[in-house]
């Protein structure tokens, strides 16, 4: 398989890993978000994940799969997942799927990947902390209407990503050579069993160890932390878990930062050969 194959598998394995408390998967909808949504975000988001693949910049490709994402009667479904997933499939493509490799990947961004970065945010409703006092015009829900101030700060898009990465944990990858998802992979690698479980025991290990970026915004920090000890009080359990799915899901916490990194680590262990 390609990296493009490899990423669009990563999207539909990670939805289907169950249980991932809090998320969509193939035995729980949210009211406002389904399962096949999900399926057909994934499929949607394939031609941008291919140019990913290729030489066009990884601004261009990530736009290009939020706008094929996008295209299904839900919303957003994978924005966070697509971030994670466009340098990574640049990475695998070119040979540099390590976290030096990494670092080379999102270090060449522009300013143009950056504006690209910006307007994918036109397609989809995504939830994200208010910007730095110091620069409300770089509000990313401003979308195309920010890419001039971007242009005047000469920002790239790897700029962007660090002044997010003390408090957005997707952002935090892209500054930080993708630690986190390269961790979680050797776990899933290390584990036995289907791959939707070894997915289902990673999401409960990356929720448990850091507070999720999306509960945090919607709920707050303190009940972001206590999310990821309910989390760690569960792990490696997944008949335990799935009562705290039920239970979120029914109070409406949504770690879908964590998820987003399920699905990167889900890439990542299929290029390194988990089998499927």
């Amino acid at each position: 398989m390609s990296s493009a194959d490899h990423a669009e598998l990563a999207l539909t394995l990670e939805v289907a890993s169950t249980p991932k408390p809090g998320n969509v998967d193939r035995h729980r909808d949210h009211d406002d978000l389904r399962f096949e949504q999900f399926l057909a975000g994934a499929v949607g988001s394939r031609p941008g994940l291919e140019l990913a693949a290729g030489d066009a910049g990884l601004g261009d490709a990530f736009e290009r799969a939020v706008r094929g994402m996008s295209q299904q009667s839900g919303g957003n479904t994978q924005f966070g997942c697509l971030l994670l997933l466009v340098p990574l499939v640049r990475a695998a493509a070119t040979d540099r799927l390590s976290p030096d490799g990494l670092r080379d990947v999102t270090g060449a961004t522009t300013v143009d990947d950056a504006a690209a970065f910006y307007r994918a945010f036109e397609y989809v409703d995504v939830a994200v902390d208010d910007p730095p006092d110091e620069a409300p015009d770089l509000d990313v829900r401003r979308g195309a209407d920010a890419v001039p101030a971007l242009r005047d700060r000469g920002l790239t898009l790897a700029d962007v990503m660090e002044m997010s990465a003390d408090h957005d944990a997707n952002a935090a990858e892209w500054t930080g050579g993708f630690g986190r998802v390269f961790d979680a992979a050797d776990r899933v690698l290390d584990d036995d069993g289907p791959v939707t479980d070894r997915l289902a025991r990673a999401f409960l290990d990356l929720l448990a160890e850091r507070p999720d970026t999306l509960v945090a915004i919607d709920h707050g920090t303190d009940r972001a932390r206590a999310v990821s000890r309910e989390a760690d009080a569960v792990r490696g359990d997944l008949d335990a878990a799935e009562t705290l799915a039920d239970r979120f899901l029914d109070e409406g916490i949504n770690p879908g930062t964590t998820a987003d990194l399920t699905a990167a680590t889900a890439f990542v262990a299929l290029e390194r050969g988990v089998p499927v």
